[in-house]
């Protein structure tokens, strides 16, 4: 039994070293497996080598169809922003925007004519609106004179018939001295003066008479003059209408030229922007890459000539999703750069993606199908560096780089 005892005992011992071994390994791996990310965050520096030099890349193309004429520039030149880069051919071009021109200048020189008949047109109602007005003085004067003429029959008819009154009463009276003298009961001498009295009248009745006569003769004339007058202003009157209505006709026409002449602009902004783009030059500074044409090739409106990569370069580095979480932008930064061993470029964060480098491929995964295997996501950061460091214009679109942030997990 004693030997049973021992035997058990040893075998004891034999396991349970290796046994807290076991158990000891295992706690470990749970703590580490429990507390990586953790760990991995608060790290002061978060560093990775997933990471590359960017700088925006314009590929230039053409809008117009044409010749090109001239490049300008070589292979991976450095330019200026707005130096020229490629020529096209532009004679079809300026020869459109001459045309153009001449519309604009034909079109203004037929407002500035339109202007010029208007004000003729005004001229003309004018010179109507003063015939209107002495037509109608000339009615009031006709008027005037009707009135002055039918007065001056009234008068004279008045007086006819006085004369005539005072002849008929000297006849009488001749008669009857003549009578008298005939018994011898009268002198010669008052015959005579009845008689002469009596001849006297019969001058004045036939005064009178031509006075109507002559009076009715000027209100005939009047009343000519009258219905003249009538009749000009009736004239005068359709002839203001009729100006009126060709003023009204030039003021259509000129808003008919307006539209005209503003159509002509367009063409003629349309036709010099076309020529702009005849003229291929670098939106920004940088270097240009492989030239993409050659002279006297044809190119079409989407053709890229050339590519122009701006020389401001910053860094993206593809941090895992447990190395951000204390990672803001404005933390400092350092970059090595496989390409120039041994230079340290200084920077800081700018920004850090909204979403993971996975959700902006072109096929994302779609975790929810198959089997699921976990893995660790990378989010992209963008690090841009300081200015007017040593070697930074060495940089170039594309190598390979260290990045580093430096963060203090105690102060988030």
């Amino acid at each position: 039994m004693a030997t049973l005892s021992e035997s058990i005992r040893t075998k004891t011992k034999a396991w349970t070293v290796p046994g807290l071994v076991l158990v000891m390994a295992v706690a470990i791996l749970i703590m580490i497996t429990g507390n990586w990310n953790s760990w991995a965050s608060e790290r002061a520096n978060q560093t990775t080598d997933d990471a590359y030099t960017h700088a925006d890349l314009t590929p230039l193309s053409t809008k117009a169809a044409g010749l090109v004429a001239n490049v300008l520039v070589s292979d991976y030149q450095a330019v200026k922003a707005g130096q020229l880069l490629v020529q096209l051919r532009d004679d079809d071009f300026r020869a459109q925007v001459q045309q153009a021109e001449a519309a604009v200048a034909a079109g203004e020189a037929a407002l500035v004519n339109n202007q010029r008949q208007k004000e003729l047109q005004q001229a003309r109602i004018d010179q109507a609106a003063a015939g209107i007005q002495a037509a109608q003085a000339d009615i009031g004067a006709a008027e005037a004179g009707v009135n002055a003429a039918n007065s001056t029959i009234a008068t004279a008819r008045s007086a006819l018939k006085a004369a005539e009154a005072n002849a008929l009463q000297t006849e009488l009276e001749r008669r009857r001295q003549e009578a008298l003298i005939a018994v011898e009961s009268a002198t010669r001498q008052k015959v005579e003066q009845v008689v002469a009295a009596e001849e006297g009248y019969r001058a004045e009745v036939a005064s009178r008479n031509s006075q109507i006569a002559t009076a009715e003769a000027q209100l005939a004339s009047r009343d000519a003059d009258l219905k003249k007058a009538h009749a000009e202003l009736a004239s005068k009157t359709a002839e203001l209408e009729a100006q009126k209505r060709q003023l009204a006709v030039l003021g259509s026409q000129e808003m008919l030229l307006k539209a005209d002449l503003n159509q002509a602009r367009a063409a003629l902004v349309v036709a010099r922007t076309n020529l702009g783009y005849t003229r291929i030059v670098a939106p920004e500074d940088g270097r240009v890459g492989e030239r993409k044409v050659l002279p006297g090739q044809f190119v079409s409106p989407g053709t890229q000539v050339i590519s122009l990569v701006q020389s401001d370069i910053w860094v993206e580095a593809n941090y895992k999703e447990n190395q951000v979480r204390h990672m803001h932008p404005g933390d400092p930064a350092t970059v090595r750069v496989d390409a120039l061993p041994g230079v340290v470029f200084s920077g800081k964060v700018d920004h850090l993606s909204p979403a993971s480098g996975s959700s902006f491929a072109l096929l994302p995964p779609d975790n929810a199908t198959g089997n699921f295997t976990k893995i660790v996501q990378r989010v992209p950061v963008k690090i841009v560096l300081d200015p007017k460091q040593r070697d930074i214009e060495r940089l170039s679109d594309g190598l390979s780089v260290i990045a580093t942030v430096r963060i203090d997990a105690k102060e988030q």
